[in-house]
């Protein structure tokens, strides 16, 4: 069955205020996403879905149009009874006097986004950092996110350790390894591509990058420098976050961000760049 409620104020500069009942049940999700029985909350200026809920674990917080107009939907299935289902009670609410969820904390959409950056970068894990941003319909989001898409993965990096053969080849290769080689770098994502006007998560990444020093350089110089001789671009898929334009809010989507790689380098005199 689906049943549609359409909520449509008398007067244009009103706003509709939903608030669910305690007594919410609505059949389980199946790995944390409602599927079969459910009821979600539209926007029908734009489209936008505020929220999907079913399960009984947590009643959904209060909803607000952002005009005079706000649509209720339900769907089920053929299977499983929902029991005790659910009722909303609804009321006319003037922009002014509308209630915060936390009135001691600003909505992230709210925050500047240096500060919304920080904020971010705080969270451990994908769940916990969307649950944040939409507290309502995380479950959709992590849905929309993780859809199939094509994406190029970058290979692998593998430096392979010489055979033990006598303890001076040992030590030989030791000072090999951490001498002048490509070694694991965290850099900002933000910072190495310059976007200011977005944010990453995770916001740093591991990177190969040349390190270490050239005590051993076989140049005839009187200074040695570790520098790349060979540069690759590796993609990396993160989370990106963007503020929408004219409205709050933030877009959500998965992309790859190409980061530099130094997959070979070389001890070369000071001054001298190439490999």
């Amino acid at each position: 069955m689906v049943l549609v409620w359409r909520l449509v104020a008398v007067e244009e500069n009103v706003w509709i205020q939903l608030t669910f009942d305690e007594r919410f049940g609505l059949e389980d999700p199946e790995d944390d996403i409602c599927k079969y029985d459910f009821v979600e909350v539209e926007e029908p200026s734009d489209g936008t879905i505020l929220g999907r809920w079913c399960g009984s674990g947590t009643v959904p917080g209060k909803q607000i149009s952002k005009g005079n107009q706000i649509r209720i939907r339900f769907v089920s299935d053929e299977y499983f009874p929902s029991e005790p289902g659910f009722c909303i009670h609804y009321n006319i609410v003037m922009p002014q006097f509308t209630e915060a969820v936390s009135p001691s904390v600003l909505p992230p959409s709210a925050l500047p986004l240096d500060l919304l950056n920080n904020a971010v970068t705080a969270f451990s894990t994908l769940e916990d950092l969307i649950r944040y941003l939409e507290p309502d319909r995380w479950q959709l989001d992590l849905e929309d996110l993780y859809r199939p898409t094509w994406q190029l993965l970058g290979k692998a990096f593998v430096f392979g350790r010489k055979s033990r053969v006598v303890d001076l080849n040992l030590l030989k290769e030791e000072v090999r390894l951490y001498s002048c080689t490509p070694r694991n770098f965290s850099v900002s994502i933000r910072e190495e591509l310059k976007r200011t006007d977005t944010i990453f998560w995770p916001g740093c990444l591991l990177v190969k990058r040349c390190g270490g020093n050239c005590a051993c350089c076989l140049h005839n110089c009187n200074e040695c420098q570790c520098v790349p001789s060979k540069v690759t671009k590796k993609y990396h898929e993160v989370l990106q976050l963007r503020p929408k334009s004219g409205v709050r809010g933030l877009h959500k989507s998965l992309t790859d961000v190409a980061l530099e790689h130094h997959e070979e380098c070389d001890c070369v005199c000071r001054g001298h760049t190439g490999g």
